[in-house]
């Protein structure tokens, strides 16, 4: 028997304010029309002022515990992932810890853009695997609206606020691809991409927060390339194809680049989870924000083989393979 990491428990947390693209319309160079056909975003939600990422980390949090059996006091483990944290240090893990009673376990924080879930749930994989933890709150949340420069059109409408969270158990299992939880993780990361998507700014270099810049058509082709490798990899290391597969959950970057790694890797649309219209890019909170809708409303179900996957600046790219 091996050790697995049995997903118990999702949640999500989006903040009240909706902004839609034709309210967008009013403040940049840009219309509803342009937006959807470049990124199929129709709205996305902005967090209210003086509410910070902790914030939206701790809402999903106590969202994904409540339908567990699973104490706050019980937790050995708090990751979470974000580009955008309240502070530069404590860790936000740390004041997530502190709002859930969960005093005394490992809490910190993870940094890999839109892949931070992805690197912060293979990360919380690990200490189960290797026995030093037995239950973990994994959440990706981000306050991407802190960093956009809303004069450039070409970025500020891209992105939004948002939480996703997951609860992690120790289970076992046969160590085939039949057994419930985590199977597979795949972490990439490549810098000399470095000035394709990045921030200005940061304590040690500019000392301020500054501001998100991309290359938006370079960013995309490698998306596709490396997020459709990364499905490879990850049916290659289980032995499965890709028929197996019940259900994708990419990063909600850009609705045209889920369409073309679903195309690359021959999976049907509509076994791709895409929450992108309403939600826009929420960075490291954009996959534990669609698992966590398609777990609740039905799609995905006990069994279900999930394949979770994103990529983000760095670049940095990976999977997750999971049957829940």
């Amino acid at each position: 028997m091996v050790t697995r990491s049995v997903l118990v428990g999702t949640g999500s947390y989006l903040p009240a304010r909706v902004v839609t693209n034709d309210d967008l319309s009013h403040r940049v160079d840009t219309s509803d029309a342009w937006i959807r056909d470049r990124s199929g975003i129709a709205e996305r939600r902005i967090a209210a002022e003086g509410e910070v990422t902790s914030d939206l980390a701790i809402a999903a949090a106590r969202h994904a515990l409540a339908g567990t059996d699973v104490a706050p006091d019980a937790l050995d483990l708090i990751v979470v992932a974000t580009a955008t944290p309240d502070h530069t240090f404590p860790a936000t893990a740390t004041k997530v810890q502190t709002a859930l009673g969960a005093h005394g376990c490992i809490a910190f924080d993870i940094q890999a853009v839109c892949t931070g879930f992805i690197y912060a749930l293979a990360t919380a994989d690990a200490f189960i695997r290797a026995g030093q933890v037995r239950t973990a709150l994994v959440i990706g949340a981000e306050t991407f609206s802190r960093i956009l420069d809303w004069e450039d059109r070409a970025t500020c409408v891209l992105f939004g606020d948002g939480a996703g969270a997951v609860v992690l158990r120790a289970g076992e299992g046969r160590g085939d691809a039949g057994d419930q939880g985590i199977l597979s993780s795949h972490l990439h990361a490549d810098g000399r991409q470095h000035d394709l998507l990045y921030v200005d700014g940061g304590p040690s270099s500019t000392q301020t927060t500054g501001h998100l810049r991309m290359q938006g058509r370079e960013v995309f082709r490698h998306a596709v390339v490396n997020m459709a490798q990364v499905v490879d990899e990850a049916l290659a290391a289980n032995g499965l194809t890709v028929d197996d597969i019940d259900w994708l959950v990419p990063h909600q970057a850009n609705q045209r680049i889920l369409d073309s790694t679903a195309r690359k890797i021959g999976l049907p649309a509509e076994r791709v989870v895409s929450t992108v219209a309403r939600h826009a890019n929420t960075s490291a909170a954009s996959v534990p924000l669609a698992l966590d809708e398609a777990v609740r409303d039905g799609r995905i179900r006990p069994g279900h083989l999930v394949l979770l996957e994103g990529m983000g600046g760095g670049f940095t790219w990976g999977s997750v393979l999971v049957r829940v």
